[in-house]
């Protein structure tokens, strides 16, 4: 008989706020990670549920777990997966201490409540109460629950996909980050479903010029040319590209929305006034910009190698990021036409340092389950297909031949503005998002028939 400690430590984790809560309490800020605690700590809830856990790691501190339901085996197995590291967080920049799961105003505070340590309570918590109440799954339900994913994941899904991948065999569909987060346009409200992001490709710029003593006031060397290439890529855009998934996006989004809107989407979806419309848009502009093109941002610099020399090469570190169907080769020819000064490009070479590419299509054929999922739940929210413009451990998943769909139903409220709100200060989540959340991946598990 167990003890009354542990039947609270479960009726906790049935609990999605308190189990986020203890989630975020974990300073997992990456780097360094440190997961081991957390992973500890949820390793521990498992099995207390009579889970069988497996933990594998590249590197000391860095582990990763994986259990399974077993289902009625009518259907192929589905993976649910999250990363347990967060981004870096400046206590200087929060109104509350970022690790100390604050309940305040109806959400909670704190790193990860959005990336993603809240999204991993609504998993938990719909495997948990599955097991707990013997639901009769249609198949398999795997649970992974990774390391690293925001420097790379190098140490948690690329090393299960590239060491473990027996441990995934016969999957086609997973749920993951980013999706199901609401936002309102034209007074209706949507949940973009997660089918497709963009590609990793991180090039490295090297500006050459010639090396002076500092005191002769040279100009016209490797820091002036700097200077001019960051001014035109900070100023001027990559070219225009309407891929499949966005077109789908928007199509599916002005058809729910009032004559106005639907004007400017279909408008936004012709490459030669796509720039008017999103400047026309404003905020919903410059969220829907990355979507249609490629793009680089200057992130990382380095050169010199004394205050009183000029110096003769200096790198520049660039963020890129491919639309799906892109190859690196075809951003290095944006960027240099876009740098369109032949004398600047004959001083900068360019490389690419890393690429993680990711499918050119997705396969579709869970969408309509997901969005009866959300329909049901909220009748008046709008289901849609969502191209994300970060990247996600999704890249790895697909390399198995696993289709990600970016499912963490959260209602939210219109002025949270999730994507400058997911890795900035006062991340926060409402309550009621985590339990809308975690209803719907249990209904989901229900549902799911391969």
């Amino acid at each position: 008989m167990s003890d009354g400690g542990e039947i609270a430590g479960q009726e906790m984790s049935l609990r999605p706020v308190e189990l986020a809560q203890s989630l975020i309490r974990f300073d997992t800020s990456n780097p360094p990670g440190n997961e081991t605690q957390c992973v500890g700590y949820i390793d521990g809830l498992l099995r207390n549920a009579g889970f069988l856990t497996t933990l594998v790691a590249r590197s000391p501190g860095r582990p990763n777990l994986i259990t399974r339901l077993a289902g009625q085996g009518n259907a192929p197995p589905l993976l649910l997966y999250g990363h347990l590291d967060v981004v870096p967080a400046d206590p200087e920049e929060w109104r509350v201490p970022p690790f100390e799961g604050r309940i305040e105003g109806g959400f909670l505070w704190g790193r990860g409540a959005l990336d993603m340590k809240g999204g991993i309570a609504m998993m938990l918590v719909a495997l948990l109460r599955a097991k707990a109440e013997g639901l009769p799954l249609p198949g398999d339900v795997i649970l992974a629950l990774v390391s690293d994913e925001e420097a790379g994941g190098d140490d948690g899904a690329g090393y299960l996909v590239q060491h473990h991948s027996n441990l995934f065999e016969g999957v086609r569909f997973a749920l993951g980050e980013f999706g199901g987060f609401s936002f309102a346009l034209a007074g209706k409200r949507f949940y973009p479903i997660m089918v497709a992001e963009k590609q990793v490709c991180h090039l490295r710029m090297t500006v050459k010029g010639a090396e002076a003593h500092g005191s002769l006031g040279t100009k016209g060397g490797a820091m002036s040319s700097l200077a001019r290439l960051l001014v035109k890529l900070e100023r001027d855009r990559l070219p225009v590209h309407i891929t499949p998934v966005a077109r789908a996006m928007f199509q599916a989004v002005a058809s729910r929305s009032p004559l106005p809107t639907k004007f400017a989407l279909s408008r936004l979806l012709n490459p030669r006034l796509t720039r008017l419309v999103l400047k026309l848009m404003g905020a919903n502009g410059q969220t829907f910009d990355p979507l249609l093109r490629n793009t680089v941002n200057a992130t990382v610099v380095r050169g010199g190698q004394g205050v009183n020399m000029a110096p003769g090469r200096i790198e520049l570190q660039l963020d890129g990021r491919l639309l799906p169907g892109f190859t690196p080769q075809d951003l290095i020819n944006e960027v240099r036409h876009l740098v369109d000064d032949p004398a600047l490009n004959d001083l900068v070479e360019m490389e690419v340092i890393r690429h993680d590419p990711g499918p050119t299509e997705p396969d579709m054929g869970l969408f309509e389950t997901l969005a009866g999922v959300l329909r049901r739940l909220d009748p008046v929210g709008v289901p849609v297909p969502m191209l994300l413009p970060a990247s996600t451990d999704s890249r790895f998943f697909s390399r198995l031949g696993i289709q990600t769909y970016g499912f963490l139903p959260m209602p939210l409220p219109e002025d949270l503005g999730f994507l400058r709100t997911v890795h900035g200060p006062d991340e926060r989540i409402p309550l009621e998002a985590l339990t809308f959340g975690a209803d719907a991946i249990y209904q989901m598990l229900q549902e799911f028939h391969g």
